[in-house]
């Protein structure tokens, strides 16, 4: 027996709404607007996009009308838009030039009689018929697929309110399934979030089920995934758990100033409190350790160091490189560098597995640190004295004062001002040390000649870093946080613009500028000077010492050593 067959029923769209808009927190006005362009946008991209349509949603049928209007005028220029006076009175509508007259576009199945009977009479008016048959089709799947996106939005909307304050917060949620690229998502209560694999720590495994605590990073609206985006790796999520462990920091008596982190293997905090009689290093440790084990336990067996901040920067970075002792540490304030000093049996410890304890005091305290040893350091301080001593004038014990002054190289005293060369004590008044400082900047320019010749002489061509030490003005100091910035070439200084120079070498703008214009005039003359060393070296050579002129013969004194005697 063959079926007959059976039309869908035309869908009351106003339960659906009222449900949507309760169940998913959404204005039902804006789902309504949301249907009607959608509706509106499928009857232009079917009708045309140059006739005059119109949506109009009844909540009393639960369906969306749909309307083309047409202006009545004397001669029709476009038939989408306008109908001729003569028509309309024709067609017995009654209406004046000018005046907009409004039609429906009859679309749903339930309507085909009343499509039918407008076909016959204004059929040729509107010629709507042919593409009329398929928009009811096209409709219903361009609102479904438009309310589901809208949905979507508002979802997103909403999820986007409720966590934005939460960015910077612990949120613990269960992990429900692992994505693409080592991606965790997990299950935080209204939505979903998502862990990327960067933000995961190394050696860290999960199951689904298992319950998670993690530092929201972001929440970005614009995602294309989950808006809330996880982190188990950054350097705060060990501040927050201190926070949530240890009461102090929640009230404000103990503060944490600063983390320094790598995720998975060890971190140091610095913390101080505002109350003298709180210990914040004992705060944070607990009785017998407790609160900081329990944040060691959630990080799964990170090691945590818990330094006492000190605002004397040396103070400072001697407890951030603990468990290692020191015995001295140098500061270059200029330079942000600070050298410490270590017993020789204690340089590995300082240095940490893999430079790792150095490594993350120096984040703690925002210092380049080098670790040295103490007999390295002694050689460093002789070498240091050996070179200070080229200067005229300056003695062995002068320049063991200007060494505990802090002045380390050439280039040091000639950049100096003579305020600060005459403060140094046993150096004498300004005036000597300006002469001082005048001879510095002579023994540079003659050590750069020495490297000249020498280089001039070799066959061999000179490595970059004594290209870079022939540039005038460039000395060892300078050399190494060329070094340290990442331009161990003379090509890449002479690239580099002299701002971006200065920045990251710290050697200040002025500085800069004038080292990239000397080392852009070397890099010219390079060859030349090279050439000009060696004509002049092998002219020095060339020329043969004169004999001195005999002297008229004189008596011979008597040699004391020499015996003599008379017959």
């Amino acid at each position: 027996m063959a079926r007959a067959n059976v039309k869908p029923p035309d869908v009351n769209l106003e339960l659906i709404l009222e449900e949507v808009a309760k169940e998913k927190g959404i204005e039902k006005s804006a789902l309504i607007e949301t249907i009607e362009a959608a509706i509106l946008k499928a009857a232009q991209n079917t009708f045309g996009p140059n006739r005059e349509l119109e949506a109009q949603y009844k909540p009393e049928t639960g369906h969306v009308e749909l309307y083309q209007f047409m202006i009545v005028v004397d001669e029709v220029e476009d038939p989408e838009r306008e109908i001729q006076v003569d028509d309309a009175t024709r067609l017995g509508l009654q209406a004046e030039l000018g005046e907009e007259l409004g039609f429906q576009i009859f679309w749903r199945e339930s309507d085909a009689q009343k499509a039918e009977q407008q076909d016959k009479q204004y059929g040729d008016l509107l010629g709507v018929k042919q593409a009329r048959q398929s928009f009811g089709r096209i409709a219903a799947q361009t609102a479904k697929q438009v309310l589901l996106q809208r949905v979507r939005d508002a979802e997103r909307d909403i999820i986007y309110e409720e966590y934005k304050d939460r960015k910077g917060d612990l949120i613990r949620g269960i992990v429900r399934r692992f994505e693409r690229g080592n991606n965790i998502i997990v299950d935080v209560g209204r939505t979903e979030a998502i862990l990327p694999g960067r933000e995961q720590t190394p050696r860290e495994n999960y199951r689904p089920g298992e319950r998670i605590v993690a530092y929201v990073k972001d929440v970005d609206r614009e995602a294309r995934g989950p808006l809330v985006i996880l982190s188990r790796a950054d350097p705060r999520l060990v501040d927050k758990l201190f926070e949530a462990e240890v009461p102090e920091i929640y009230e404000g008596i103990v503060r944490i100033v600063a983390v320094a982190r790598e995720a998975g293997s060890r971190s140091k905090i610095a913390v101080t409190s505002r109350d003298a009689d709180v210990d914040p290093v004992g705060a944070c440790v607990g009785m017998k350790g407790s609160r900081v084990q329990a944040v060691v336990q959630e990080l799964r067996g990170e090691k945590i160091d818990i330094v006492p901040y000190d605002r004397d920067p040396a103070r400072y970075v001697i407890a951030a490189i603990q468990p290692a002792e020191v015995h001295k540490v140098i500061v270059d304030e200029a330079g942000g560098r600070m050298e410490i000093v270590v017993p020789d049996e204690k340089l590995s410890l300082a240095i940490g597995r893999k430079g790792q304890n150095v490594r993350l005091a120096s984040q703690l305290t925002d210092w380049k640190l080098d670790v040295i040893s103490a007999s390295k350091f002694k050689v460093m301080e002789e070498e240091a004295v050996d070179a200070l001593q080229q200067i005229d004038l300056v003695s062995d014990a002068l320049a063991k004062a200007m060494y505990r002054m802090g002045f380390r190289a050439l280039e040091e005293v000639a950049e100096a001002s003579v305020e600060e060369l005459a403060g140094i004590q046993g150096l004498g008044d300004e005036a000597h040390a300006a002469t001082i400082k005048d001879q510095a900047a002579e023994t540079m320019d003659r050590l750069r000649d020495e490297r000249l010749n020498d280089i001039a002489s070799r066959e061999e061509p000179p490595t970059e870093r004594e290209r870079l030490l022939c540039v005038p003005g460039l000395g060892a100091r300078t050399l190494t946080l060329l070094e340290d910035g990442g331009y161990k070439s003379l090509a890449a200084v002479v690239k580099e613009d002299e701002d971006r120079l200065g920045i990251r070498t710290g050697l200040g703008l002025k500085k800069a500028a004038s080292i990239k214009r000397a080392a852009e005039d070397f890099a010219r003359r390079e060859r030349e000077l090279y050439a000009a060393s060696r004509d002049a070296s092998e002219a020095e050579a060339a020329v043969e010492p004169v004999e001195p002129e005999a002297e008229p013969d004189k008596p011979v004194a008597d040699d004391p050593a020499t015996e003599t005697t008379t017959g």
